[in-house]
Order: structure tokens, then C-alpha cells, then sequence
């Protein structure tokens, strides 16, 4: 005798399928109406509170993330640059002094810290108080 020829001496019961309409068994275990007996129901109570921290926006795209802006020193640019050379963003990502993830040339705004000693052009930058000083002090252009 083979294991595939081995067959059972009685027939499997049938199993009761409850819940296809008709009422045997109409409520499948799951007590009777509201949200619970309900397929695809996904009460739990617990996760509640995280639900309602959640911000209520309302249309589409409506709150966009403010634009982002990157820093840049004076000292790390006069280090970089030679006399009259221009800087904007866009040579500063070249150069590899400020990084920014993604597609776009990002704001950038110089900062006061340290000295500048060279005479530069400044085109598309935001500038503190301080920055725009030095840099007018040294002999240079701000566009």
C-alpha cells in the first residue's frame, strides 16, 4: 500500500458557513449590529488619541512646507572665493559649501560670523544685518 492510496474510513463533516445570508447563524460570532460586527472594522480605541493630535487641513495642498533656506558664514566664503569673483547659490553648490537634497538651487542667507577680506559679488542671497556691513566694509557688491 502507497501513502496516496491510504483514504479515510469516514467522511469529513462539513464545516458550517455562517454569514453568507439567510439566518442560520446570521451573526458569526460577532454579537449582533453596531461598528464591531461590521467587516473591514478597525475600531480600536486605544489608537484614538493619535487620531486626534492628527492637524485638520483642509484642501488639497493646502499647507505647503515653508520654503527652505540654508546658512553660509562669511569666514567659510573667504576661504573659498579669490577677489571679485560672484557668488550666488548656485556656485556655492558647486563649489560643495552648503549641500541641499533635492532639485531646486536653495535660499541662501550669509551670515555675519568672521571677517571678509576680499572684494566680492553678491547676486540672489539673503544677508543678515551684520553680513551686509562687512561685505560693503570690504569693498563688495551686493545685487
Amino acid at each position: 500500500m502507497q501513502l496516496h492510496q491510504v483514504k479515510p474510513i469516514h467522511k469529513p463533516r462539513k464545516t458550517k458557513r455562517v454569514g453568507r445570508g439567510g439566518k442560520k447563524g446570521w451573526t458569526c460570532g460577532r454579537g449582533s449590529k453596531g461598528q464591531s460586527s461590521r467587516s473591514g472594522r478597525l475600531f480600536k480605541p486605544l489608537i484614538r488619541g493619535f487620531f486626534k493630535r492628527y492637524p485638520k487641513l483642509r484642501g488639497y495642498r493646502a499647507y505647503r512646507m515653508p520654503e527652505s533656506l540654508v546658512t553660509i558664514n562669511l569666514k567659510s566664503i573667504n576661504l573659498a572665493f579669490k577677489d571679485k569673483e560672484v557668488v550666488n547659490p548656485r556656485i556655492l553648490l558647486h563649489k560643495g559649501l552648503i549641500s541641499f537634497p533635492g532639485n531646486k538651487t536653495p535660499k541662501v542667507k550669509i551670515l555675519g560670523q568672521g571677517e571678509l577680506t576680499k572684494p566680492l559679488v553678491f547676486q540672489n542671497c539673503l544677508f543678515s544685518k551684520s553680513a551686509k556691513d562687512k561685505i560693503e566694509k570690504a569693498g563688495g557688491v551686493v545685487r
